[in-house]
């Protein structure tokens, strides 16, 4: 048993069901806790407004309170954690540092060089699966290769899963393990937004709340709407989806606690939920086994495909005004609340991909740089599956029909109008191809097009034929 041990937390913003913090506890006399707001990460962030900042500091302040209240304490650190944990795994005269894995490139090279610091100078690092239902090389095919299309992963994940613990880590807490949180002599003082170079933004005021009590508040909400999450899902307008991305994005709740309660309901609700629990863990093992994918194009005969990029087109996408309304809505959302919906990722994406033909990595990095939920396996998965670049086995030339789409999933046009207003006096049935209205009728809509909001940018059909082309080219010259 190890005299003392330092947990590290990074994605698991939580002291229940904690796998890591749990195994220190078992195996440790004295348990100390860290948690670095690491600059590596920090300087990359472009806006000083950063709500996932706000959300991790909000979450972290519940966390030492929890903490405290079973006998110990956060540290909290501003700088390097390459340089700021073995420093104070030192300092701190501790025998091991445990933490929960993490599995992009980045963390992976980061927790490589930790690893050495500390095995330096005799301090080892042990890492435990914890954001995930299986890692790395657990779910591979019967030729012992990783899966790189869907289904086959999701019939064996769900074949294995009676193999893997879902309890609660620790009997559901921190304590009771055998050894006990320490309180660190150290100045525990959380940094102010202010020290960390941002400022506040509104997070609270749009309803996301943060911290273990913020994702139980979530789930005690999405739990009734469950069984009926397969019908509501798609669409945007209404309460359909979990709102819980954040809080596995951060690890304010157990991601093995949503997998126990999806399976005890066994709704056909509950039964889709767990599909997009299982499309998780699979972006995740896709970027651990094919790390390119950060950057590069999945299917790497795709690489050289010739987008145009046009810049201007790509800032009409930005700011919401393509004159394709429920894109526009879609864009809207995630500019004002850092939000958006799923299905809309997936029309948004293909829009810019295969309409306006700019490159998928232009949209994967505005969404990373504006999702409070923003997750490089997911984001990086969704944008190279909606591109065609990437793990999809439906054939390259599917394409959204964002008019189609806006029909069919936001029928009633309340979606739009909530976030493109200047179409509210629509009709129900006009608002989704404003630009056929009449003058007059525009007129009466209070809506000119080409004035009051944009005529759209491209003619979906022709688009659509130039992106076939686009993909055709590549496919002739293999």
């Amino acid at each position: 048993m190890n005299h003392k041990t330092l947990h590290w937390f990074r994605r698991d913003l939580r002291a229940a069901d904690n796998v890591a913090l749990a195994a220190a506890l078992a195996g440790s006399e004295r348990v100390f806790c860290v948690f670095v707001f690491d600059i590596d990460i920090l300087k990359q962030l472009p806006d000083r407004a950063d709500r996932r900042v706000e959300f991790i500091r909000h979450s972290l302040v519940e966390l030492a309170a929890d903490l405290a209240r079973q006998g110990g304490n956060l540290i909290v650190l501003h700088g390097s954690a390459r340089e700021e944990i073995p420093r104070l795994a030192v300092r701190l005269g501790v025998d091991a540092v445990f933490a929960n894995g993490d599995y992009e490139p980045a963390a992976l090279a980061r927790d490589g060089y930790v690893r050495g610091a500390l095995g330096a100078v005799g301090i080892s690092f042990r890492g435990f699966k914890d954001q995930v239902i299986f890692e790395k090389d657990e779910l591979l095919s019967q030729e012992g290769r990783p899966y790189t299309v869907f289904t086959p992963y999701r019939n064996a994940w769900l074949k294995r899963l009676p193999e893997i613990d879902l309890d609660p880590a620790g009997a559901g807490g921190a304590g009771g393990s055998g050894g006990r949180l320490e309180a660190a002599a150290i100045d525990t003082t959380l940094p102010s937004l202010a020290d960390l170079g941002f400022v506040p933004t509104d997070l609270l005021a749009l309803g996301f709340k943060p911290g273990a009590s913020g994702a139980a508040e979530a789930f005690a909400d999405f739990e009734p709407r469950m069984r009926h999450y397969h019908q509501a899902r798609d669409l945007p307008a209404v309460r359909g989806v979990s709102y819980l991305s954040v809080h596995l994005r951060f690890g304010t709740v157990s991601v093995r606690q949503l997998v126990r309660a999806a399976l005890g309901q066994g709704s056909q609700g509950a039964q889709a939920w767990l599909g997009e629990l299982i499309w998780r863990d699979f972006y995740f093992s896709i970027l651990y086994q094919f790390p390119h994918v950060a950057g590069h194009a999945f299917r790497r005969e795709y690489e050289g495909l010739a987008f145009t990029n046009r810049e201007d087109l790509f800032l009409a996408w930005c700011q919401g005004r393509t004159g394709f309304p429920l894109v526009d809505a879609a864009m809207r959302q995630i500019n004002r609340t850092g939000y958006m919906h799923n299905r809309l990722r997936m029309v948004s994406a293909s829009f810019l991909v295969k309409d306006l033909h700019v490159d998928w990595r232009w949209g994967e990095r505005y969404f990373s740089e504006r999702l409070n939920d923003f997750d490089l396996a997911a984001n990086n998965g969704g944008w190279q599956w909606a591109a065609s670049t990437g793990n999809d086995a439906q054939p390259w030339f599917r394409i959204f029909n964002p008019v189609l789409q806006s029909r069919r999933f936001d029928a009633d046009g309340v979606f739009i109008r909530r976030y493109v207003p200047e179409l509210a006096r629509c009709g129900d049935k006009e608002i989704h191809e404003p630009w056929k209205l009449s003058e007059a009728r525009q007129r009466e809509c209070g809506c000119v097009i080409g004035r009051d909001y944009p005529a759209p940018i491209v003619d979906h059909a022709v688009a659509r034929k130039q992106a076939l082309a686009i993909f055709e080219a590549v496919k002739s010259a293999r």
